[in-house]
């Protein structure tokens, strides 16, 4: 259970996490699983993410607009000195004890609808983590940040589990924040309206340039493909055709799934409406 980023043993641990019985299966599950937090903070090797150093934090991007650096999240980084309290507030609400803003492609916006239960959760199994040395450096930013991003968060009730929309949506949207990047974004940074799950938004690293895709049920986006087949590229990067999807999404946290909670994002996702792809 110690590397549940692996593909390979992600599916059975999932199953044993699937009802999890305490904060810090569930934060594992959280963590390591379909919250993808490795993804941005666990550097990389030589193939790939270095577990070794597991969410020891890593530049995640360098650009015109702000350089992104993720941070230790280990009890080797800064975290070591908040309190839970604030190391949730920064999680759900992208503001440090200090004040500072946490900036993007940190997807706060969605973070502030985790569940109380569940920001306790993670908070708890980072706790657990080994403590790995590593500054990963500073974050830039040349675009202005506002003062925060929304109000205090004073409470997010949890969202009953289950195979349905509103739980699908809960894991589509604040635990996995899917709808982050595959939902367009006007010039202002805002989601543009009525395209929820259309895609769009260009990725560029070591792979090229990746596109997200349309994942409502239009015909453009999964309207043509089965459950079966929608799961295979969440969980796999594998399109019905046989082609491989490119990262950043991180199939592997993703094959960590449960088989109810994967039902209910596909669920979810069916729900949206459809939207044809731009142009």
């Amino acid at each position: 259970m110690r590397y549940l980023m692996v593909a390979a043993a992600a599916a059975g641990v999932a199953g044993s996490c699937a009802q999890a019985e305490t904060a810090l299966e569930r934060g594992e599950y959280l963590v390591r699983g379909p919250g993808g937090c490795g993804n941005c903070h666990t550097p990389f090797g030589p193939e790939g993410p270095d577990l070794t150093r597991e969410l020891a934090g890593r530049l995640v991007e360098d650009g015109p607009a702000f350089r992104a650096v993720a941070a230790n999240l280990t009890p080797a980084g800064p975290v070591a000195a908040w309190s839970d309290a604030e190391l949730a507030r920064a999680i759900r609400e992208g503001i440090r004890p200090d004040g500072s803003i946490i900036g993007p492609p940190m997807p706060v916006m969605m973070y502030r609808g985790l569940s109380d239960g569940d920001v306790a959760a993670i908070v708890a199994f980072l706790r657990t983590l080994p403590a790995v040395a590593n500054d990963p450096g500073r974050s830039e930013y040349h675009i202005p940040l506002p003062p925060a991003w929304g109000p205090p968060v004073t409470g997010v009730p949890e969202v009953p589990r289950g195979v349905s929309v509103a739980y699908g949506a809960y894991l589509a949207g604040p635990v996995a924040h899917c709808m982050e990047c595959h939902t367009p974004a006007g010039p202002d940074g805002h989601p543009v309206a009525g395209r929820a799950g259309a895609g769009g938004f260009e990725f560029e690293g070591p792979w090229g340039v990746s596109v997200s895709a349309n994942i409502t049920p239009h015909a453009d986006g999964i309207g043509s493909f089965s459950d079966a087949e929608v799961a295979t590229m969440i969980t796999k990067g594998v399109r019905p055709d046989g082609s491989a999807m490119k990262p950043p999404m991180p199939y592997a946290n993703f094959a960590a799934f449960t088989p109810d909670d994967l039902a209910a994002v596909i669920l979810y996702l069916r729900s949206l409406a459809p939207v044809a792809d731009a142009g």
